[in-house]
């Protein structure tokens, strides 16, 4: 099992534990007893370490003139998992247009990459860095999780309920040369986010973050990327930007909700503490954490606005998005709902700034006929295109990152509008037919229709 293909978990709340403490403490009593005369056993998946692999040979990216801005990332089922006719069908889908494409380096469809010291295991990560290759992909990779190992697991064992720690600090030396690793291995990948969420540096005792032990890891690999290669380019520190309804005290707040200060506080100690950086990164989802969609699926999504926008008065890095969601869970969205909702959050991204945005690819295991892939790029089994995927390629091929937006409004305020010179898009956010006036031009337009039209420059 290499997890995980959905959303990440986001953390818990501090508070129900406190609540607990008392009885967990009687239950830890009665454990300890149990176990006390009880044999220990290493847990986790036993991983034989692979015999010794050579680099694959990857085909370079291809020259751009400019920053495509947008992409996705490889979760637990992509198209390297697909039989090879689907598998050639959206490689060639997402070669079109050339856009992003990232990959962890374990979990998210990656084995434990050094299941023991020294003894390494590339086969699913060299999997996926071709097949992005394959796919004319300007490629990047995330430097998580770490193997057990490194986090006080037993060596030449994997268990997968703990992806989400931390390494000790002790090993953050040997995470560090891990990426080393990785990055000398693939030489044709330039660009490297550190770590996820802060996964692993939640400090219950102080009830915030340790951003500076994830700073201290974030610096070591810096530098150390650096020396591999000058030109490669690194960013951290991929916090995730959670909001609520009710609270009060944070700097970023809005019709939407309100950031958890929190997490503005371990970005900005990390702003001044970083030995470097060559782009910043964050993620967010538009519900909040205790009222889910405030005042409604789209007003929501100002939330990303905010967020770049506070980034960018901070500092003059370029922001990127590593992950972005918009639907609450069990939200029964038709799919033409959901992809006029994810539309409306790329024109915040487009509109704000962000320099980059990768879309967490929902793709799932090959089922049933005609079976459902909720916000898929291309169909499991078949590999053909579903409409997010060509909305995604619209979006690379016509909103890169530096195009010059111009202002284009709607007659009707239901219907949204992201403009440049040659080409526009226009967004339905209703579920009621609608008939606009456009850039001189009358547009009808089906209950969350999207539509795009030359502008005939």
């Amino acid at each position: 099992m290499i997890p995980t293909n959905g959303r990440h978990q986001r953390r818990r709340q501090v508070w129900p534990i406190a609540l607990g403490a008392t009885a967990v403490t009687v239950v830890l009593l009665v454990g300890i007893l149990t176990l006390a005369s009880t044999p220990v056993e290493p847990r986790g998946e036993v991983m034989t370490a692979a015999p010794s692999q050579a680099a694959p040979v990857i085909e370079p990216p291809p020259a751009l003139r400019g920053w495509p801005r947008w992409g996705l990332t490889h979760t637990e089922f992509s198209a390297g998992n697909e039989a090879d006719r689907a598998s050639r069908s959206a490689s060639h889908l997402l070669s079109r247009v050339p856009m992003l494409q990232n990959q962890h380096i374990m979990g998210w469809g990656v084995g434990n990459p050094e299941p023991a010291p020294g003894k390494y295991n590339f086969r699913d990560l060299d999997d996926r860095i071709k097949f992005m290759g394959a796919s004319s992909a300007v490629p990047v990779i995330t430097l998580c999780c770490a193997p057990d190992w490194m986090k006080g697991g037993t060596a030449g064992r994997t268990d997968w309920t703990r992806l989400e720690t931390a390494p000790k600090r002790a090993n953050f030396d040997d995470f560090t040369d891990l990426a080393v690793t990785v990055a000398k291995r693939y030489p044709t990948v330039k660009h490297y986010m550190v770590w996820n969420e802060f996964k692993g540096f939640w400090n219950p005792a102080n009830n915030r973050w340790d951003a500076e032990g994830y700073t201290e890891l974030y610096n070591k690999i810096y530098v150390a990327l650096k020396a591999v290669n000058k030109d490669i380019q690194v960013g951290g520190p991929y916090m995730s930007m959670v909001s609520s309804k009710n609270d009060k005290n944070s700097e970023i707040q809005g019709a939407w909700g309100v950031v958890d200060q929190r997490d503005l506080d371990a970005v900005e100690y990390w702003l001044e503490h970083k030995k470097g950086a060559d782009f910043i990164v964050v993620d967010s989802a538009s519900p909040t954490k205790d009222a889910g969609l405030i005042p409604d699926e789209f007003t929501a999504l100002g939330k990303f606005s905010a967020i770049t926008n506070w980034l960018r008065q901070k500092s003059d890095l370029p922001v990127w998005w590593a992950e972005w969601y918009v639907e609450p869970q069990a939200s029964g969205w038709t799919e033409e709902r959901r992809i006029a909702v994810q539309t409306v959050a790329m024109m915040e991204f487009a509109t704000s700034g962000a320099t980059t945005s990768l879309y967490w690819s929902p793709q799932r295991r090959s089922g049933k006929a005609g079976q459902a892939c909720p916000g898929c790029l291309w169909h499991p089994s078949q590999g053909t295109e579903l409409p997010m995927a060509g909305m995604l390629s619209g979006f690379v091929k016509w909103f890169p990152a530096g195009v010059t937006l111009e202002s284009v409004t709607s007659s009707d305020p239901k219907v949204r509008v992201l403009a440049q010179e040659r080409q526009l898009v226009m967004v339905n956010t209703s579920n009621a037919a609608v008939s606009t006036t456009v850039d001189g031009r009358v547009f009808d337009l089906k209950p969350y229709e999207i539509q795009w039209s030359d502008r005939g420059a």
